[in-house]
């Protein structure tokens, strides 16, 4: 049963209408995400106008209920999670392409719009959006938002924090707030629009963003470089990154890998210790010097071969068989510790040894791969969690992988978050006169703590 106040759920349900969900199957359906945990709220509110949320927020904070802002639940770190009950708000409702504004290379949209949706709807205009997560066709631009997600287009173009401009959003007070514009360059007071994302709705629920577009290239080219082992794999990305052609994509994956990518995904690839896909972009008079300049840095010791992506096809079918990865690896074992850690560039060598004596340590296998251009890879932590043993070897290899990754000069999470699967994490990650702050800007956002309470901040 409900443990909402009468008076709240009399309210929202009279505001919402059947946008008012209370049935166990749909609090079931908002309660869950990619993290595999679960958690039920006791009510879903599904607005369809900025109003809406705002009275939504000023109700539920009046009675001191927790507020869960959700897309599309692809978070892989329990953040939209209602582990203290209340009301998850869905976007769902929320998914217009607002306004496009190619000569502006802008775009004004709602939360709830899908990723590949927008994708879709810019490239009639020559335009793309840069994130671009796996799961593209699945979350939605509110989540990468909140998540700061990237992408393999990261290494050229930025995260999401780099690619969008302003944004509209409701506080924890209940308070309507704009921050940004639709400009490029903004000096003007602080810089709120990039404070909100990534805080995962823990500081404001965004209603609408102004997001920043790219042109599309009119070309693109894709290498395939194959590795006696990842050490050298490694040191040819430190190769790749140290010279001025920035690739549009730089992706590593371990033989483990390459393996799932040829088996599950169907790519056509050779045994190898280690791979990376390079993509270059542009158009006809600079795309064959990028091309020679990214292949002369990825020749080096341990290379076994180099070659040009034979078409388009040949190339899509590749970056599938990479987006399959991290679905697939639960093929291997029925259970897996996905971290997003990311490092300098030039410590990747350093990253990728220390997860391979992580594995010996640990007895477990750690797959590794992900955007190594950016020095962010996803090191899966396989095992079984039937298993006594192998539960407990992994969770205490999971601390000792990032307290390798903070010893590097790294950070816990290059897009996936904190959410509730690193939140104890954070003490390691900064100081305490550092957290201390965080918490103040949260105060002030969130005076009485409903916005996404227990995720973030340890």
């Amino acid at each position: 049963m409900s443990s909402l106040p009468a008076s709240l759920v009399d309210e929202l349900s009279a505001l919402l209408g059947d946008g008012w969900l209370t049935g166990a199957s749909e609090r079931a359906a908002h309660g869950n995400d990619n993290s595999r945990r679960s958690a039920l709220p006791d009510a879903v509110a599904v607005p369809s106008t900025r109003e809406q949320v705002v009275a939504i927020v000023r109700a539920c904070r009046a009675h001191r209920v927790p507020i869960v802002a959700r897309g599309a639940g692809t978070s892989s770190t329990g953040a939209v999670l209602p582990t203290a009950g209340g009301v998850v708000v869905s976007f769902d409702r929320m998914n217009r392409i607002l306004d496009i504004r190619a000569g502006d290379r802008c775009v004004v949209v709602e939360p709830g719009v899908l990723n590949g949706d927008l994708q879709r709807a810019l490239a009639p205009h020559g335009l793309f959006w840069p994130p671009d997560p796996a799961s593209a066709e699945l979350c939605t631009v509110g989540g990468n938002l909140a998540c700061n997600a990237g992408g393999p287009h990261t290494v050229k173009y930025g995260a999401t924090r780099d690619n969008v401009l302003g944004l509209s959003a409701v506080t924890g007070s209940g308070e309507l707030i704009r921050c940004g514009s639709a400009t490029t360059k903004d000096a003007t007071g602080y810089d709120l629009t990039h404070l909100i994302v990534g805080s995962e709705g823990t500081l404001a629920l965004i209603v609408e963003a102004t997001l920043k577009l790219a042109p599309l290239p009119p070309q693109r080219a894709s290498l395939r470089a194959l590795y006696l082992d990842v050490a050298s794999a490694a040191a040819a990305v430190s190769r790749i990154m140290a010279q001025p052609v920035t690739p549009a994509m730089l992706e590593f994956m371990d033989a483990a890998c390459i393996r799932l990518a040829r088996d599950v995904g169907g790519a056509d690839i050779p045994d190898a210790g280690a791979l990376l896909m390079i993509e270059a972009d542009g158009d006809a008079a600079t795309l064959p010097h990028a091309v020679a300049v990214l292949a002369h840095a990825a020749r080096g010791a341990g290379l076994l071969s180099l070659d040009t992506a034979p078409d388009e096809i040949a190339s899509e079918k590749l970056w599938a068989a990479r987006k399959a990865l991290s679905p697939a690896l639960r093929s291997i074992a029925p259970g897996k510790i996905n971290e997003d850690v990311v490092v300098p560039v030039t410590r990747i060598p350093d990253l990728v040894d220390g997860i391979q004596a992580l594995a010996r340590e640990f007895d477990l296998r750690i797959v590794a791969f992900g955007h190594a251009g950016n020095g962010n890879l996803h090191a899966n932590i396989l095992f079984d969690p039937d298993d006594t043993s192998q539960d407990a070897r992994a969770q205490a290899a999971l601390p000792r992988l990032f307290a390798l990754t903070l010893a590097l000069g790294g950070t816990l999470s290059g897009e996936h978050g904190i959410g509730l699967a690193k939140r104890d994490f954070m003490v390691h990650a900064f100081d305490p006169a550092t957290l201390a702050a965080m918490r103040a800007v949260k105060a002030a956002f969130d005076p009485d703590g409903v916005l996404n309470p227990g995720k973030v901040l340890p």
